[in-house]
């Protein structure tokens, strides 16, 4: 594990990119409206399903409502401010990018239903942007049976990536990798022996346990502990009082922000304070604000840079400048930039296949992108057996209130 302390790690990677920032930099541009659009009927045949002479329509099933909205609708912000940017200088090969984004509520049944009516009554040209675990893995057989494109998704379920899967492209790195990072820091680096697993009672917690209990395995170790709670709840209490008996000296969580919130403050109330960390998913920005005080020294990995290197790194530049000119009201997280980077992948992968755009035309395209750089230091990478892009992991710990990078790997 390479360890690199802030300063150092944020100057190395905003040099190693900063030659691309004239190239990548766009001009600010004026607040409109966000560009979701409502379905319209189609009535020009095309190469391809969603493909007009004037437009390629995009599809989004995510959590905009309930309980996990905070992750869906900045997921979607991200995305939608270079998008609507694009749009505004002409699109790509003067076809404007449409976006047609359902609410799943981050639940399973809505998320199957709204891909159905997305593929079959929207008739889109791929699948973007979606959000969680347990509801993008029951629409994985939906995806190849319709071959369809599914780009960019906010999970690192091992399911989506093994078997490989032709149709599905992931550009972050999985939960394996990120508790395999942290569980590697906190044997090695801190000497930690006792570790519990706090996890969310579905594919997505037992996606991040499994990937926990691989991680320990390399050191000869086991779970002290593990305590779920039902996706949806803030039901915390057995899983704190099973956990705490054990006395970890360290807890790895799976879950999304009110319920991991809850657990940590609660934990610390009763002065049980081992190492608390969490995944990408659980919404950093969103834990941090609903910690408060609670939150000092809070793990939590992340597969992109802090989005506040406004002067080091090109993208979070960019990033920054349109997500407040588009969604003034939203302020820069990780979750949203995220969401920037699939767009920028997106674009990327429409410019380069061409005026004549086929959905395995746009996969071959996919495949055929190496070392491209995002504006983030590390690169994009592709192929033909090889649908995740970026392997990177980000350690940030939460200091004075703030979500500060420790090293990256």
């Amino acid at each position: 594990m390479q360890r690199i302390w802030l300063g150092v790690t944020v100057i190395l990677i905003g040099l190693g990119i900063y030659g691309l920032y004239g190239y990548l930099r766009l001009e600010a541009p004026p607040i409109v409206e966000e560009e979701v659009l409502k379905p319209l009927q189609l009535t020009t045949s095309a190469s391809a399903p969603g493909v007009t002479p004037n437009e390629i329509v995009i599809g989004s099933s995510l959590a905009l409502g309930g309980h996990a909205s905070f992750l869906g609708t900045e997921y979607l912000h991200g995305a939608m401010c270079l998008i609507n940017q694009i749009n505004k200088e002409g699109g790509i090969h003067h076809r404007k990018i449409r976006v047609i984004a359902y609410d799943d509520g981050y639940d399973p049944p809505r998320c199957v239903a709204n891909t159905q009516r997305l593929i079959h009554k929207d008739k889109v040209f791929a699948l973007f942007c979606y959000v969680g675990t347990p509801t993008t893995v029951k629409i994985i057989d939906t995806v190849e049976e319709n071959k369809i494109p599914l780009l960019g998704l906010f999970t690192g379920a091992d399911k989506l990536r093994f078997p490989f899967r032709h149709y599905i492209f992931n550009i972050r790195s999985s939960y394996y990798q990120e508790t395999n990072a942290v569980v590697r820091y906190f044997v090695e680096e801190k000497g930690l022996r006792r570790i519990a697993v706090f996890y969310q009672y579905d594919d997505y917690g037992f996606d991040g346990l499994k990937g926990t209990q691989i991680a320990l395995q390399r050191y000869g170790l086991s779970p002290v502990a593990t305590g779920s709670f039902v996706r949806g709840t803030l039901e915390i209490e057995d899983a704190l009082k099973k956990i705490q008996k054990s006395e970890a000296q360290a807890v790895i969580m799976i879950g999304t922000y009110s319920p991991c919130a809850k657990f940590i403050k609660e934990a610390r109330a009763r002065r049980f304070n081992p190492l608390f960390h969490n995944v990408s998913f659980v919404g950093a920005d969103k834990l941090v604000q609903e910690l408060g005080d609670a939150g000092e020294g809070v793990f939590i990995t992340q597969v992109v840079p802090p989005p506040t290197q406004r002067i080091l790194l090109p993208a979070s530049e960019q990033y920054s400048r349109l997500l407040s000119q588009y969604y003034p009201q939203d302020k820069p997280n990780f979750v949203s930039f995220e969401g920037f980077i699939n767009a920028r992948v997106l674009i990327e992968a429409l410019r380069r296949a061409g005026r004549d755009i086929s959905r395995e035309g746009f996969i071959r395209t996919l495949e055929s992108i190496k070392e491209h750089y995002v504006g983030i230091g590390a690169v994009i990478n592709f192929g033909p057996k090889d649908h995740q892009g970026i392997d990177d992991v980000y350690l940030t710990e939460v200091r004075d209130g703030q979500l500060q990078l420790l090293f990256y790997k």
